[in-house]
């Protein structure tokens, strides 16, 4: 053992002498290392690896976390001005993260197992050619946040495996023909804030894998339609932050898969009728952050499959009726901060019945949001209406009771009894957004939440049930109005009838009180008519005699 840890420590040495070399004694005495001297220092990095597991963590350089389990080391914040050369050489997963490392040097043919490699914020000026010429299985080269200023064709060959490359925030200025065309497997490239202001045509040649594409925040000053057209494979374009000014006819033809296109930031004040043409399967499109002076909507309406669309900060004043007519598959509007923005009008939304959230936030000249606009959308769920200037906000802009999700806060909202129908469905919905009261000033800061009818000045407790009274009372002095007209037009005849029942029943009252007979009335008693006395002049019967007084 302890000849292996003499062999161990004089392998670190070489190592560090080694790595030192270019800095220290120049490139030329670091080519003239031999084939011998090469191999001796192989053999040194296996009996490294033939150590215990506590010698080869001895091999960490200090601020760094190296597990030889998992076979990753981290070294971030470690002040390494060079590449550790000292390392298992077995590692897939090298993370030197914010350093101070100025190039890549030949200590990289060491890692040939290495299938994750992030240098990023480090200070890399230069890729010397053929550096990963020995990392055939590497995957993600994340080189961001660094000061490269060129790349050519030989910078990345030998990575035939890898399918991410980050290189964000350099100080890129062109891309030559078949730059990348050493990377066939390719899926997702990053250039994001770099300056480039030239893309030859054949700059992504060779890239028929490739998904994921990064352009924005460079120079560029048109669309590279020629040479996007060669990415057919591409599903997702970030060319936002540059200075278009004008998309063209065809701008983005041959990418017939592309289903997001991030224009953020473009500088757009003017795009062509037929720019979206050749993008059938476009569901994302961004246009959040331009200059246009009006929605789009004939340009737009080619997109039939959008699903979202962002296209806020923009100088349009209105939203008019059928503004984006033909998207009847879009489920997502975005329109925030619109500075100019004053009135949506009913039927903005009209043909776009699969809407399911619509966000209108800070829009601080946004006050009127007319009656029905919002209704005829049996899909809406989350509405946000943040931070506008809606004073006013009439019941039939929506039905609330169909929303998961609502949001007034941040606006000027006159509480009084117009303002009672929102002020009940707070109270029904617990998810929806608190309101303050702006005004009256006795309520100035309130939550609606928390006020009565009569905070409110309502003279009826609920408005629905004013409506329902207000019906009934009509519906009763129509009925009464009806019944004065039928009395009035038939009143001839029924004073006619009037008279004949006042007629009739006079005679049935004298036929009552008429005499009875002195059989009826003996019959009545009970007498038989041979028992009374006879008249007073019939023959045979003695007259009363008469009392003398």
């Amino acid at each position: 053992m302890d000849t292996i840890s003499n062999s161990q420590n004089l392998c670190n040495i070489n190592y560090r002498i080694l790595a030192m070399a270019p800095q220290r004694f120049g490139r030329r005495i670091a080519g003239c290392v031999t084939y011998n001297v090469y191999m001796v220092l192989m053999i040194c990095l296996q009996l490294l690896t033939w150590g215990s597991g506590a010698s080869a963590l001895a091999n960490c350089p200090g601020g760094c976390i190296c597990n030889d389990d998992t076979l990753v080391v981290v070294c971030e914040e470690s002040r390494l001005d060079v590449l550790p050369i000292a390392l298992n050489p077995s590692i897939q997963r090298l993370i030197i993260r914010n350093n101070k490392i100025k190039t890549i040097d030949s200590s990289m043919q060491f890692y040939t197992e290495l299938q994750h490699l992030d240098l990023s914020q480090n200070h890399l000026v230069s890729i010397p050619m053929k550096n990963f010429a020995y990392q055939r299985k590497l995957q993600e080269l994340h080189l961001n946040h660094n000061k490269i200023s060129s790349v050519t064709n030989t910078t990345f060959q030998g990575l035939n495996s890898l399918t991410v490359l980050n290189l964000k925030r350099n100080f890129l200025e062109e891309l030559t023909n078949g730059v990348f065309s050493t990377l066939p497997r390719l899926e997702e490239l990053n250039l994001g804030q770099n300056r480039i202001s030239k893309i030859e045509p054949r700059s992504f040649a060779g890239l028929s894998a490739l998904r994921i594409l990064y352009l924005d925040d460079n120079e560029l000053s048109s669309v590279p339609t020629t040479s996007f057209s060669l990415l057919g494979s591409l599903a997702e374009l970030h060319v936002g932050l540059n200075a278009f000014s004008f998309l063209p006819d065809d701008a983005f033809a041959g990418l017939n898969r592309l289903a997001v296109l991030d224009l953020n930031g473009a500088g757009l004040f003017n795009i062509s009728d037929f720019a979206f043409r050749g993008l059938p399967g476009l569901r994302s499109l961004n246009l959040f952050g331009n200059r246009l002076s009006v929605v789009p909507t004939q340009q737009l309406s080619s997109l039939t499959r959008l699903e979202e669309l962002y296209i806020g900060q923009n100088d349009f004043i209105v939203l008019e009726s059928h503004s984006f007519k033909g998207l009847k598959n879009l489920k997502l509007i975005d329109i925030t901060g619109a500075t100019q923005l004053k009135r949506i009008e009913k039927g903005a939304f009209e043909d776009n019945i699969n809407l399911e959230s619509i966000v209108l936030t800070n829009n601080k000249e946004l006050s009127t949001i007319e009656d029905c606009t919002l209704l005829g959308l049996p899909k809406l769920r989350h509405v946000s209406l943040r931070d506008n200037a809606i004073k006013v906000l009439s019941e039939s802009v929506f039905v609330g009771k169909e929303l998961k999700q609502l949001d007034l806060t941040d606006n000027p909202i006159i509480c009084n009894c117009k303002i009672l129908w929102l002020q009940q469905l707070l109270n029904e919905k617990s998810n929806f957004s608190q309101v303050q009261c702006a005004s009256p000033e006795n309520l100035k800061d309130k939550y609606l939440k928390t006020l009565t009818a009569e905070d409110l000045e309502c003279v009826l407790y609920d408005s629905r049930r004013q409506t329902i009274i207000c019906i009934v009372g009509f519906a009763c002095l129509a009925v009464v109005a009806t019944l004065l007209l039928i009395l009035y037009r038939y009143r001839k005849s029924m004073q006619e009838k009037l008279k004949d029942y006042k007629w009739n029943k006079g005679r049935k009252n004298l036929e009552y009180h008429k005499p009875i007979s002195t059989e009826e009335d003996c019959i009545v008693r009970g007498i038989h008519p041979s028992q009374y006395p006879a008249p007073p002049h019939a023959p045979g019967l003695r007259p009363i005699p008469v009392t003398e007084l």
